[in-house]
């Protein structure tokens, strides 16, 4: 007889007396009256009802009902013939914290992602992973995390029976950075290159005098635009050897133009802007230098800088004055010698209401040369002398370089005489200051006097390179020998010069290696072959050479 039961019916009384069965629904009066009692078997405590056999039981496509087996139900049952489990792949839970915020794949490398690196963000790290736990356990978690306040006592956390170690740990686990903007691994790697490297190949000095370190680093420390910019130089530079550097390069660049663009000074809400914004664009006109950009990537920050320090003597700046003092002579220094290779940009100093900033002091050894002492002075007046020169070429107005140039010459070269460097006698500063007057001659020579060899020209090139042989190729004035450099290399008419000029031009660039020392190189080289080949008024405008050879960059 089946009664739809789980298990095999008995007919034996005794089995219905001695066996105690649970309440069972239908008419039982019926099942008693004809002396038959099913049998109802208990299920274990792991069983679960889910997994009974529904009733009626299913029949077969024919329309009989199907067999059904002996036993116990199965607690897992068989899935029905001809159909397949499907398996879904739930989303990874493993990766990094940016990477599932940003909902993109992860590598799961640590420390830091792949991911993040190669997008140039920053990785969070990854999370804490978590355990099941009971609610009781939970409550204990919470009591170990709870918030400690002056009421409670210090031990409590740490001393009751609840304590977990790996709850009271995790409030430690997420540091905040010590510097704002230095927040990886390889932020602390380009801070580090700045300090030890970078910042010794951009002034004369190399020692612990440098204004780099001592007034520019203390001052980034508080500014996070211009820690963004520092490290975004020192990737730079490191990415010249070592192309992994150039993600985080491109990512602190981006920074330090997102905090540029909100600052008061440049968005007009305030007419004074500080030192911070100043060096900021300053840092990232080096940053096109070291790069070796040449498509003039480095105009907006030099001009952004030429703005801002036209306020500089109104008076209202309460900054540093040595500091200030130090971004004045940086800045006039790149403003100058920007005019030796362009012929549209001419140097704040040659503007007719400039007056000098009235936080200028007069140093007697300032950071680069020939700036705070006057001699750019004349280098300015020069690029004024070639601009007319040019203009009456262009005009083909005869001579070319008419008395009223010539007395304007003649005025400069006594001033030029009369220059005395304002640095130590015999000091290798010294010969460099000397090295900058006899570059400033032969630029004037060669604006003046036709681009033809001449013993007298010949003779001034050949004095340059005796103060460049007496300077240590290891020293700071390294520096600052580009601009002088490229000028006796565009003077350079004899052919037996131009070994040891390629010399030191390679050797500036494995000192510093900057990458505008590779392009003033090529520029050099184009002009000695104009030279060789007779073409005089080609090789004497190196200016418009360079605008012909598609180049917009700054021999600093």
């Amino acid at each position: 007889m089946s009664s739809g039961g789980s298990g095999p019916v008995s007919s034996s009384p005794s089995a219905s007396s001695s066996t105690s069965s649970p309440p069972v629904h239908g008419n039982m009066d019926s099942l008693m009256a004809d002396g038959v009692v099913t049998k109802i078997e208990e299920l274990d405590n792991d069983d679960e009802l889910r997994n009974v056999p529904p009733l009626p039981s299913p029949s077969t496509e024919s329309g009989e009902p199907s067999k059904r087996g002996r036993g116990r139900p199965r607690k897992h049952p068989l899935p029905p013939i001809g159909t397949q489990t499907k398996i879904t792949k739930g989303r990874s839970k493993t990766g990094c914290i940016t990477c599932r915020r940003r909902k993109k794949k992860c590598d799961e490398t640590k420390p830091e992602c792949n991911n993040c690196i190669k997008n140039a963000v920053v990785c969070e790290g990854y999370p804490e992973k978590t355990v099941w736990q009971s609610g009781r356990q939970k409550a204990e978690g919470e009591s170990a995390h709870r918030t400690y306040t002056p009421n409670d006592r210090l031990l409590t956390p740490f001393t009751g029976r609840n304590f977990n170690p790996s709850a009271a740990l995790a409030r430690f686990a997420d540091l905040p950075c010590l510097i704002d903007g230095v927040e990886t691994r390889i932020d602390r790697a380009l801070l580090d290159h700045f300090v030890r490297n970078v910042s010794r190949i951009l002034t004369l000095f190399n020692d612990a005098t440098n204004p780099f370190q001592e007034m520019l680093l203390p001052l980034a420390l508080e500014n996070r635009g211009l820690m963004h910019s520092l490290l975004c130089l020192s990737g730079s530079h490191l990415s010249n050897t070592d192309p992994s550097f150039s993600v985080a390069q491109h990512h602190h660049f981006g920074k330090a133009m997102q905090y540029l663009r909100c600052d008061p000074a440049v968005t007009g809400q305030i007419p004074i802007a500080g030192d911070p914004t100043i060096a900021t664009t300053l840092i990232l006109c080096l940053n096109s230098i070291c790069k070796g950009e040449t498509e003039g990537e480095y105009r907006p920050h030099l001009d952004a800088a030429r703005h801002m320090l036209a306020f500089a003597n109104s008076g209202n700046r309460n900054n540093n004055p040595s500091f200030s003092n130090f971004l004045y002579e940086f800045f006039m220094y790149h403003d100058v010698i920007n005019s030796v290779t362009t012929l549209d940009r001419r140097p704040l100093l040659l503007m007719e209401n400039y007056t000098l900033p009235a936080f200028i002091i007069q140093p007697e050894a300032g950071a680069l040369l020939g700036v705070l002492d006057g001699l750019f002075g004349y280098l300015s007046k020069i690029t004024l002398l070639r601009d007319h020169i040019r203009g009456r070429k262009n005009r083909g107005d005869h001579p070319a370089v008419d008395y009223e140039v010539l007395s304007q010459a003649v005025a400069i070269d006594s001033e030029i005489r009369d220059w005395v460097p304002a640095q130590t006698p015999a000091s290798h500063r010294y010969i460099a200051a000397q090295l900058y007057r006899q570059s400033t001659w032969v630029y004037l020579y060669r604006t003046i006097m036709p681009s033809t060899a001449s013993p007298k020209i010949d003779v001034a090139v050949e004095e340059g390179l005796e103060y460049l042989r007496h300077l240590p190729e290891n020293s700071g004035t390294q520096s600052i020998l580009l601009m002088p450099l490229f000028i006796l290399g565009c003077a350079a008419f004899n052919p037996e010069q131009r070994p040891e000029i390629s010399r030191r031009f390679v050797g500036l660039h494995e000192y510093s290696g900057l990458g505008n020392i590779v392009t003033a190189h090529e520029v050099v080289k184009k002009v000695w072959d104009l030279m060789d080949s007779g073409e005089e008024e080609k090789s004497w405008d190196w200016e418009k050479i360079i605008q012909e050879m598609g180049y917009d960059f700054l021999v600093t």
